[in-house]
Formats: structure tokens, sequence, C-alpha cells
């Protein structure tokens, strides 16, 4: 589910240092005009004027518009990740299959919906290119992760079929990435509420363990 910039910012200087107590700020003042304007007509004079700082201020911590976008996208994402991961340590006890897809099927819409993923793709969807064709980004690295932990206790419990992990991780972001990306363009009639139960029946037939145990 992809989808962050796995950039590497200059060092910054002066007062802009790693942790700096403004960043949020910045990125919440990126993340206004994007959804207000599109990535496109968004600028660091804009950006800089929502969040009452100089331009040079920003430019110490990113030098360009491309790498404030990505780190505003790093930090919605990862806030997804995050959320499903607190969503799934709740529902720990339950030790299901069915809840185990839930979470997965739930994470996918919660990117779907996404207001900054949705006005990328709306005004500049060649930024998450990259992160299809040439790289593993920083995110989804997060959701394979987090995918192989689960996965790995839940096969030592007989909840999924006994298989690498970590292998079984990266094959679900392969289907669920694609299924963010492409359902809308490649759906056709196929209505949205049909789509997401077939994502589930495909994501509970490719984990259940061998008799259907669950």
């Amino acid at each position: 589910m992809e989808l962050d910039i796995d950039h590497r910012h200059a060092e910054p200087a002066g007062e802009v240092v790693a942790g700096w107590a403004g960043e949020s700020t910045v990125l919440d003042a990126a993340k206004a005009s994007l959804l207000a304007v599109g990535v496109r007509r968004t600028t660091l004079t804009e950006v800089a004027r929502r969040a009452g700082m100089s331009r040079m201020t920003l430019y110490r911590r990113w030098p360009d518009l491309r790498s404030l976008v990505g780190d505003v996208m790093t930090r919605e994402w990862s806030g997804i990740v995050r959320g499903a991961a607190d969503r799934a340590a709740h529902d720990a006890g339950r030790g299901d299959l069915d809840s185990l897809v839930g979470h997965i099927v739930a994470t996918v819409d919660a990117f779907r919906t996404n207001p900054v993923y949705l006005r990328i793709i709306e005004t500049d969807p060649e930024m998450l290119l990259p992160y299809l064709t040439e790289r593993r980004g920083a995110t989804q690295q997060m959701v394979v992760d987090l995918l192989t932990d689960q996965l790995g206790a839940a096969a030592a419990h007989g909840v999924v079929r006994a298989a690498d992990p970590q292998a079984l991780a990266v094959m679900i972001l392969l289907v669920v990435q694609s299924f963010v990306l492409s359902a809308d363009a490649l759906g056709g009639a196929v209505p949205e509420r049909t789509r997401t139960a077939e994502l589930r029946h495909l994501l509970r037939a490719y984990l259940a363990p061998a008799g259907g145990r669950a």
C-alpha cells in the first residue's frame, strides 16, 4: 500500500535540525495546501505562508516541493499503518482468520479513502510510480514488517497456513497495493461492495491453513 516518497534530504542547517519542533506545523501547512489546490499548484512559498515561516527556513530542511510532499505522504501512510497495528493488537485475543483478513481490508479502505492519497492521484499520480516499479518505500516496509509479525504469530496458532511469513506478507502487499491503486480504474461494472467482498475472499483463501481450519 505504498505509497510514500523514500527520499534523502540534504543535511539541515541553522535552526532546522533533526527532530525540529516546527516540522509538524510545516507538514500540516503542506497538507492543507495539497488538499486545497493539488500538488502541481502547491509551492514552498505558499506552504511557508500557511506555516507562518520564511521560505529559507523551509529550504534548509526540504530542498524542493517534491521532498516536502514526500514527507506529507509518509506521515499520512505511516499513520494508517500504525492505526492498523493498534487495532490488530487490541483485537489479538480473537485469533481467527476472519479477524486478520478484516484488519487488512480495513487498512486497504483507509488508504483508498485517505484525502491526501485521493488528491495526489487526482493531480500528480506520477509521484507514486517509483514505488510501484523501482523500490520499496518506508511505508511499504512498515506494512511488510507488520504483516510478517502478524502472520508468523497466526501460523504458530494454526490460524494461517504454514509458510514463510515474510513471503506471505510481500504477496499480500502486492495484491492489496494493486487493489488500492487500480480497483476503480479496472473494476468496471463490478460494484465496490462486491470488489471488497472478493478481496476478502481472495485473502482468506490464500491464507487459510490446510483443511480450512481457522
